[in-house]
């Protein structure tokens, strides 16, 4: 693509429109991980869900690359040996044996939540592999102590339907999870290991969404999706998004671990938005006559020049006895100010490699002579200028700390840089608070999957996948049309077709006649409403919570009694008609509404239509809602009537 040919600049996140996404070519693809509801974990007998930062032991370990089947290295394995960490596992042993320790063999996989990966494919409309095959994939951040996760496909195609098309499935896997990150700082990284090892299963979908809020729509779907079978877990970190970006003429990106579908708009679009920047300052770079082939760089070592320098960090690094390098990128003059994302530039993707790769984790952990600010004056820059022998057009690019990360930071400088005339690096990015990403890794190459050779094939025997396919529950997306269709809002439609009340919800509206609308507001509204007083709406048993309703279908109560029943019965344990509001008669309520008519004499009425309501009121207040609202608003109409005549 001659890039030239498209002048589109990006527009403030709230403007971008559909048309503006499809004239860079954005594609956003998915990989959703969600956590299996198992009591045993993947590949050993340990309990899944047990979450705890309380560890009996530590285990440290350093990671190194091994050859796949091909005798290659993957890129990503190579990157994380160079920052030489320190890994350090917290360890549980409540939760952890030796097998998640790299100690002893894996068992069978947990049968539970294959049979869950099934059932989740079926509802995709997928085709369920005859065989499961467990290979290894290699990770070496140490989020697994083995190096390695394993991994099967259970399914390939399927569809997702969204708006007025289908969105397709690449494949489901089950997978074990990783471990949780506890810190990183400089060259340690600690570990909870108290999720590592539980079923998950990732759901992998086709580059097809065309703007950032598909991309979360149909995450959304496929989110509730699983949630609707009730038998992945919910909760922070249960899911985990990562999300695939590209635009025309570059590559694929891939942004790890979203872990709120609310953050992905804003974070897609900043990805395009990068990586449609990083195409023109490839374009800028070949007007300079900078290519891959032209490219030219060096470093040399400043420390004493620097020692007075007014840059208090580099300074006080120095007296420490630490190094300084300074790295001269030839003709690169204003373009680490280049912007990139959202009060983004360029300098940050170098200063993410160093962060990353060489592990000067303090920020600033960069300083370079395009910056703005005055913490290295001019006087200061021009020194270094000379001493480096650097031409006018060129930038200089300042890192410290001791020697051998500086020599790291000082070649992933130049490294960067060079990788700016090839345009967008293959990455894998972070998701930031502030809906930027930043470098996480080298986006992982074929390499780093291998067959594992201590697991056989399991074969999936057809009278298994029959019985799965026989007890299949409704999709979550033909629940929620359902809904909709008998006068739910879409909001309530899609709160409802997940819930685990939702059995009950269609076993109300059918058996005992209650309005659709009002059902759905006893299991939406009225948990909310316990919830502010501290009361869980799931202690109550749903034999017990049918009797309720029951008896509110029959006239026994108000809806404001219903909630306030509701409540009785879990704090008492169990329903008792003891615990049924007093019946009120027609001659209680007409009673009441004459006594309160001198009530109303005392109140100013601008409207008097409005009368008859709020009579009604007064007299609901008195019965203290015991009454049927539909009953007293009748009688008080008749009462007002037989006056005024």
């Amino acid at each position: 693509m001659d890039i030239d040919n498209f002048d589109f600049e990006f527009k403030p996140f709230e403007k971008m429109t559909p048309e503006d996404y499809a004239l860079i070519g954005f594609k956003g693809g998915l990989e959703v991980h969600q956590q299996i509801l198992t009591e045993k974990k993947l590949f050993c007998r340990c309990p899944a869900g047990h979450y705890s930062e309380k560890y009996n032991s530590e285990i440290l370990r350093h990671m190194r690359p091994t050859l796949s089947e091909l005798g290659e290295y993957d890129g990503t394995a190579l990157m994380e040996f160079k920052t030489k960490k320190d890994i350090i596992y917290h360890i549980n042993y409540d939760t952890v044996c030796t097998y998640e320790m790299d100690d002893t063999p894996p068992f069978p996989m947990n049968d539970q939540a294959l049979d869950i990966a099934i059932e989740i494919s079926m509802l995709y409309n997928a085709h369920i592999t005859d065989e499961v095959h467990i290979a290894r994939k290699q990770y070496l951040d140490g989020s697994i102590p083995t190096g390695f996760q394993r991994t099967a496909i259970v399914s390939v195609g399927g569809i997702i339907p969204y708006k007025d098309r289908y969105i397709n499935v690449i494949q489901l896997s089950i997978e074990e999870d990783a471990c949780r990150e506890y810190s990183d700082i400089g060259h340690q990284r600690v570990y909870l290991t108290d999720r590592l090892g539980m079923p998950l299963i990732e759901t992998v979908t086709a580059p097809e969404m065309r703007t950032p809020q598909e991309i979360a729509d149909v995450n959304r779907i496929i989110s509730n999706l699983a949630r609707g079978t009730h038998k992945v877990r919910t909760g922070i970190g249960a899911a985990r998004e990562d999300v695939n970006i590209s635009v025309r003429g570059g590559t694929r990106s891939e942004i790890k671990g979203v872990s709120h579908i609310e953050m992905i708009p804003k974070l897609t679009y900043n990805e395009a938005m990068r990586q449609w920047s990083l195409l023109h300052l490839r374009e800028e770079l070949k007007h300079r006559g900078i290519t891959t082939e032209t490219f030219q760089a060096k470093y040399a070592d400043v420390t004493k020049l620097m020692r007075h320098s007014h840059f208090s960090p580099i300074a006080q690094s120095v007296s420490n006895g630490l190094s300084v390098k300074c790295v001269v990128l030839k003709g690169f003059r204003g373009l680490l100010h280049w912007q990139t994302q959202t009060d983004t530039y360029f300098s940050k993707e170098i200063s993410d490699r160093v962060r990353v790769i060489a592990c000067l984790t303090t920020l600033p952990n960069i300083m370079h002579s395009d910056s703005q600010s005055e913490f290295i004056p001019s006087s200061e820059w021009a020194n270094l200028k000379k001493f480096v022998g650097s031409a006018e057009n060129d930038t200089l690019v300042l890192v410290w700390g001791n020697y051998q990360d500086t020599e790291t930071a000082a070649n992933e400088v130049i490294i960067r840089a060079k990788e700016a005339t090839i345009g967008i690096p293959n990455e894998t990015r972070q998701a930031l608070e502030d809906g930027t990403t930043g470098f996480e890794r080298i986006l992982p190459g074929p390499q780093r999957m291998y067959p594992d050779t201590d697991l056989p094939p399991i074969v999936l025997m057809q009278e298994r996948v029959e019985k799965i396919r026989n007890n299949l529950p409704v999709p979550f997306w033909e629940k929620k049309n359902h809904y909709i269709s008998i006068g739910i809002d879409e909001i309530s439609a899609e709160k409802l077709a997940i819930s685990k009340y939702s059995d009950l919800f269609e076993k109300i509206i059918k058996e005992l006649k209650i309005d659709a609308k009002l059902a759905s507001e006893i299991f939406i509204i009225f948990p909310k409403k316990l919830r502010k007083k501290d009361i869980n709406f799931d202690a109550i048993n749903p034999d017990d919570l049918f009797e309720i309703l029951k008896h509110f279908a029959n006239g026994k109560m108000t809806k404001f009694n219903l909630l306030e029943l509701i409540q009785k019965t879990i704090e008492n344990g169990k329903f008792s008609e003891d615990l049924l509001p007093p019946s009120i008669d027609e001659l209680k309520i007409h009673s009441t509404i004459l006594e309160s008519l001198n009530d109303l004499d005392s109140i100013e009425i601008r409207n008097g239509q409005e009368k008859d309501k709020l009579l009604t009121a007064i007299v609901m207040e008195k019965l203290q809602y015991h009454a049927d609202g539909n009953l007293v608003h009748k009688l008080v109409k008749e009462i007002l009537q037989k006056q005024e005549n």
